[in-house]
C-alpha cells in the first residue's frame, strides 16, 4: 500500500490567510514548511489511486504528487474520492474536479445529502461522477486491491448545518473513520475525533499505522492564541495533550506506527524545536507533513 500525504494541515491551511499568530508569520516567512489542508491519497499498485476527502487545496496537492499526474489528454489515476465529513476542508475541492473525467465520490447518506441540496454540486456531472452511498461497518472496494470499511467516530454536523445547541460527540454519519486495506496491511484514517472510545482503540489496536486527529494541543488553544473562542472540543477535536488527551489515551496502543494529520495553524507542535512537539515525538508519534509518504 502507497499512502500521500497531500496535505496535513486543519481548515485554512498554514498559514492562514487572515492569521498573524506565531506560527504562520513562520510560515511566511519560510521558517515552518507551509502546510495544505488535510488530505491524503492511498493505492493498492501505484497506478490507480484513491484520495480520501477532498481539500480546497486539491489542484496544488495533485500538481505537487506526480502519481496523480494525467496520463493522456484526458486523463486521472484517481477512481474514486471518499469524504469523512462535510466540513468546507473536506468536501470544497470537490468543486475543482468539474472538468468531466469520471471518478466515484464515496460518502455516506447524511453527506450526500448535503451535495444534494446545494446546487453549487450540480456542477459535478453525474455521468462522470457517480455518487454512492457508503454503509457503516460495510467493507467495499473503491479500486482494485484497495478495501475499505467506514465506521463510526464521535463529531458533529459540519458548521454550515449548526443550529442552537451542537452535540459535538454525537454518533452519526456525519463524522467517520476509515480502515484501509491493501496486500495485507491495514492503515486507520481518521482526521476529525471527539472522543476515543473502546471500539476505536480495539481498531487501532490491530492495525499497521494510524493517521489521526492532531487538529490542536490544548483544548483552549484557539483561545490562548487569541484566534478564536471555541474549545478543540467545541469543534468536535480532542486535543493532543492532557489525561484525557489523544496522546495520553493511545499510548497503550503500540502495535502500530502513530501519526497526526489534521493540524491546526495554531498548533505548537508545527514548531521545530518545540517542546510539544518534541513531546509528540518522543512518545513514537510521527507528524504529518505535505508530501509525505508512508509505508504502512
Amino acid at each position: 500500500m502507497r499512502v500521500l500525504i497531500l496535505g496535513a494541515a486543519a481548515g485554512g491551511g498554514l498559514p492562514q490567510w487572515n492569521c498573524g499568530c506565531p506560527n504562520c508569520v513562520s510560515a511566511r516567512r519560510g521558517e515552518i514548511p507551509p502546510q495544505t489542508q488535510s488530505s491524503i491519497a492511498v493505492s493498492a499498485d501505484g497506478e490507480t489511486w484513491v484520495v480520501l476527502n477532498a481539500s480546497p487545496d486539491i489542484r496544488t496537492q495533485f500538481l505537487d504528487q506526480p502519481a496523480l499526474h494525467p496520463r493522456s489528454v484526458r486523463h486521472s489515476p484517481v477512481a474514486a474520492v471518499i469524504v469523512t465529513n462535510g466540513d468546507i476542508d473536506h468536501i470544497a475541492g470537490l468543486l475543482v474536479l468539474r472538468e468531466k473525467t469520471g471518478f466515484d465520490l464515496f460518502a455516506t447518506g447524511e453527506i450526500l445529502q448535503i451535495f444534494k441540496g446545494n446546487a453549487v454540486f450540480g456542477v459535478l456531472d453525474p455521468d462522470h461522477v457517480r455518487q454512492k452511498r457508503m454503509q457503516i461497518d460495510v467493507p467495499f472496494e473503491p479500486a482494485k486491491g484497495l478495501t475499505i470499511t467506514p465506521y463510526h467516530v464521535p463529531g458533529k454536523v459540519p458548521l454550515f448545518q449548526e443550529t442552537g445547541e451542537v452535540d459535538t460527540a454525537m454518533i452519526s454519519e456525519n463524522t467517520i473513520g476509515l480502515e484501509i486495506r491493501a496486500n495485507g496491511r491495514t492503515l486507520q484514517y481518521v482526521p476529525g475525533c471527539a472522543m476515543i472510545t473502546s471500539q476505536i482503540k480495539d481498531r487501532f489496536a490491530s492495525s499497521d499505522h494510524i493517521l489521526f486527529d492532531g487538529t490542536v494541543w490544548e483544548n483552549e488553544e484557539m483561545k490562548k492564541t487569541a484566534t478564536g473562542v471555541k474549545t478543540g472540543l467545541r469543534m468536535g477535536h480532542i486535543p493532543i495533550s492532557g489525561p484525557q488527551g489523544s496522546l495520553a489515551q493511545l499510548a497503550d496502543v503500540t502495535t502500530p506506527a502513530k501519526t497526526y494529520i489534521h493540524i491546526n495553524n495554531t498548533n505548537p507542535i508545527w514548531r521545530p524545536g518545540a517542546a510539544e512537539r518534541q513531546q509528540v515525538l518522543d512518545a513514537g508519534w510521527t507528524i504529518a507533513h505535505d508530501g509525505l509518504e508512508i509505508d504502512p
